[in-house]
């Protein structure tokens, strides 16, 4: 999945040209194999997603000691996934927002 994600966000995908193959779902399920990968406790993170007129949310709920994993040194962990969620998210003219919940 990851893998196919970055072929998508680099356009070297031949689904890319023709239309984005799941959307939205897609990316939600990128941030929480993300947010798996990274902490202690993978069972008990859980991805929430919203969406309101022309922005897509997803919201990241785990332990409070996994928190800064996710966050990483000066935000620099957070900042890559919300990076490689709004370039997958741009490609579609949507908006994302990836927050991590107290």
């Amino acid at each position: 999945m990851f893998k196919k994600l970055l072929n998508w966000l680099s356009g070297k995908s031949e689904e890319a040209a023709v239309s984005p193959s799941g959307g939205m779902h897609d990316i939600e399920s990128f941030v929480d194999y993300v947010a798996r990968s990274l902490v202690d406790s993978p069972e008990a993170v859980k991805v929430r997603s919203t969406e309101e007129a022309d922005v897509f949310g997803i919201q990241i709920i785990c332990k409070e000691e996994d928190r800064g994993k996710i966050i990483g040194r000066r935000g620099k962990t957070i900042n890559a996934i919300r990076a490689l969620a709004n370039g997958a998210a741009g490609r579609m003219q949507k908006k994302v927002t990836v927050e991590v919940i107290d």
